[in-house]
């Protein structure tokens, strides 16, 4: 089937009106649209790592500290902020950000059991992704980074919805 660019364009605006819906979770998905085809004309960003790249590869550290709008926050290697989704319950061992969702909010991962730190004093470690990867975790909370962070430095992802927020290099939320 051959889709028009119109076509294509309309594509991806609902696509995107779905991702919108997800980030609150729940049932906010059921109604969802399907997320649109991986050759979509999403602009990539080279310092965002994808839902399937590694933050280690990033930089020498997964994660480190950094002064931002918000103040003093976690990023991961590469300077991207990293966020905490208040759907998720401490301790439990698996992310309840999943289907389109994760499109919005990649998970960062690493390929360590024991992620390298600069500057954070939570407490550190990692859940298995339903793809066997290792997602990073904050005081037991895993740890997410927002597609329209486009910089380091960037904070868009601070808020939305009122499920999304940047973390602290102690491990708390900033609300």
């Amino acid at each position: 089937m051959k889709i028009s660019s119109r076509g294509a364009s309309v594509l991806m605006a609902a696509a995107l009106l779905g991702l919108a819906g997800c980030a609150g979770g729940g049932d906010d998905n059921e109604a969802a649209p399907p997320a649109a085809p991986e050759t979509s004309a999403m602009p990539e960003t080279s310092a965002m790592p994808t839902a399937g790249e590694s933050s280690a590869a990033a930089g020498s550290v997964d994660l480190k500290t950094a002064n931002s709008s918000l103040g003093e926050i976690v990023v991961d290697g590469k300077g991207m902020t990293v966020y905490y989704f208040t759907k998720d319950e401490k301790d439990s061992g698996v992310s309840n950000c999943t289907g389109d969702c994760i499109v919005a909010w990649p998970p960062v991962l690493t390929e360590s059991d024991s992620p390298k730190v600069d500057g954070v004093t939570a407490e550190i470690g990692t859940i298995e992704t339903p793809e066997g990867k290792k997602q990073v975790t904050i005081d037991g909370m895993p740890v997410y980074y927002w597609q329209k962070d486009t910089k380091p430095g960037d904070v868009t992802g601070q808020n939305v919805n009122e499920v999304w927020y940047v973390v602290a290099p102690d491990g708390t939320m900033i609300r």
